[in-house]
């Protein structure tokens, strides 16, 4: 397809003005001002106080290197404590870092339903990264006194980031579970992600390894924990899952719809545990059953080379296989020689160029 960005509309209309003039000034005729007095409106037309607004194209896809077929790394946190009792707790210097380094490196937060539906509206040149955060803890987000995120929680920390780097928002995807952040102002507090931009998902209401559970029981606990979330903020969509260890139901497609107890659930994407970066939406790779995620770790320790510092410096040394926007949320940009093709549907909407040398 091609790629139209052109104003052809703003064309047209500085077209007329422009012709409107050059009647004015042929004419040579005097008009009446509001004073009465005769004005002169030949010759070389009075300068104007109003400027139309201006604004440069954006680059080519080929400038920024552009390949919305690129892997998109979905990041999965749990607690964010000083004092770290599995490799799956993060320090939050450790946080604070990794999310330094993400800004650094052009990285922009999405949620996992925008991520899924292909709703990745980010700047020219830029990378999207989706966090995600499992279990509601308490270390993720809490408010404190004064109604703020308590200092050094997940959100906080976020929140500091962001306002540091002007392209990376302050938004995440948070799995809720039974208690939701620690039970007490519960619902205060998904109220309060909601309404400041972050997505509640549901991890279920007791957090249970589904493939032991029966058909019902998986419904209920998917069902319920819905029930829940919408119950304390009504306007939520809740539209993906993050799988408790990462495991299926027996019946995978239950993961993704299914109704118990009079509450009716679809899922937009099912994620897992591990261990490698998502692919595009856009491609026949992406599976909605079958999110892979990343563990935030450092490059040492258990399983580090699946952790979220070796996946990174793969991307960083690797750039051309990441998710690279062309800034234009309409148009699919991919280099002619990627080994990836579109999904059929996103056909009409898919633009390969020729890469520079």
């Amino acid at each position: 397809m091609s790629r139209s960005r052109g104003t052809p509309n703003r064309l047209r209309v500085l077209l007329a003005s422009t012709v409107a003039i050059g009647l004015l000034t042929t004419s040579g005729c005097a008009t009446q001002g509001s004073s009465g007095a005769p004005q002169r409106t030949g010759g070389p037309p009075a300068a104007s106080t109003t400027t139309e607004p201006t604004s440069s194209p954006p680059p080519s896809p080929a400038e920024v290197g552009a390949n919305e077929l690129g892997r998109i790394p979905v990041l999965m946190y749990h607690r964010i404590t000083p004092d770290p009792t599995s490799v799956y707790d993060r320090t939050p210097e450790q946080f604070r870092a990794e999310l330094r380094r993400l800004a650094a490196e052009d990285y922009v937060p999405i949620t996992t339903t925008d991520y899924a539906n292909g709703r990745i509206d980010i700047p020219a040149g830029k990378h999207p990264v989706v966090l995600t955060f499992d279990d509601a803890s308490t270390t993720q987000f809490r408010l404190d006194s004064s109604g703020e995120p308590a200092a050094n929680t997940a959100v906080a920390i976020l929140r500091e980031v962001s306002e540091q780097h002007r392209d990376f928002p302050a938004t995440a995807s948070f799995y809720i579970t039974n208690p939701p952040f620690g039970g007490e102002n519960a619902a205060r507090s998904m109220r309060w992600l909601h309404e400041h931009g972050f997505e509640l998902g549901n991890h279920t209401l007791d957090h249970p390894t589904l493939s032991r559970s029966s058909a019902s029981e998986v419904r209920h606990q998917i069902a319920g924990m819905r029930r829940e979330i919408t119950e304390a903020v009504p306007e939520a969509e809740v539209n993906t899952i993050a799988l408790p260890h990462g495991v299926h139901p027996d019946r995978e497609e239950l993961a993704r719809s299914g109704e118990a107890d009079g509450v009716r659930y679809r899922h937009d994407a099912v994620l897992l545990v591990g261990a490698r970066p998502a692919p595009a939406p856009f491609t026949q790779r992406f599976d909605p059953l079958n999110v892979p995620r990343i563990r935030s770790q450092s490059g040492e320790g258990e399983s580090a080379k699946f952790g979220s510092t070796a996946w990174l410096d793969k991307l960083a040394a690797n750039p051309s296989t990441r998710y690279t926007s062309d800034g234009d949320p309409e148009v699919i940009s991919y280099p002619s020689d990627s080994p990836r093709t579109p999904a059929p549907r996103y056909s009409e909407r898919a633009a390969a160029y020729e890469p520079r040398d």
